[in-house]
């Protein structure tokens, strides 16, 4: 069994390739996300993308943040072989729509912003916000374990190393 350190430090890429591929699916097929989460509306890039080439001992960070931020230089750093290691995200189903980032070495999920839920105007309400706001959780939760749980799949086949990875870069250079 391996220490939990050292599986850790060999692993740690999963979560960056995770978030490179997210972004890739995000652009080019959106709508495959729907067999994950039928009540998907739209998963967009948000306000912020990070990526990170490390070369040489040297590590190089791109940070694009703002709303309507080109993304043109991020995919210069795919093409020099960068990986996108922080992507915040929308999230819409319905009328509801969840922000939040999501951190690629950990799959960490920060600055979540749920949809706006019933007001609690008696004690007997709190109840049911408390649970609605457990159930918003659960929903983000859910999305990118099974996004997750999808790319892995995807990256222990042939389909990864014959197709996916050629598909990327193209889309990756052809922007």
């Amino acid at each position: 069994m391996l220490d939990i350190a050292v599986a850790y430090n060999r692993y740690k890429f999963l979560g960056n390739e995770f978030l490179t591929w997210l972004w890739f699916m995000i652009e080019t097929d959106q709508s495959s996300f729907r067999q994950h989460d039928p009540d998907l509306v739209s998963l967009t890039v948000g306000n912020r993308l990070v990526l990170e080439n490390t070369h040489n001992n040297a590590k190089e960070t791109v940070t694009i943040k703002g709303d309507n931020a080109s993304l043109e230089e991020g995919l210069v750093a795919l093409t020099k072989g960068a990986v996108v290691t922080e992507i915040h995200l929308s999230y819409k189903t319905g009328a509801q729509t969840w922000t939040f980032s999501l951190k690629g070495e950990s799959l960490n999920i920060s600055n979540l912003k749920l949809p706006e839920t019933g007001p609690v105007e008696t004690p007997d309400d709190l109840e049911g916000v408390v649970l609605e706001k457990v159930y918003l959780i659960e929903k983000v939760i859910g999305l990118v374990n099974n996004l997750f749980s999808h790319f892995i799949h995807l990256r222990v086949s042939n389909t990864w190393q014959n197709q996916t990875m050629s598909l990327i870069r193209k889309w990756a250079t052809s922007n």
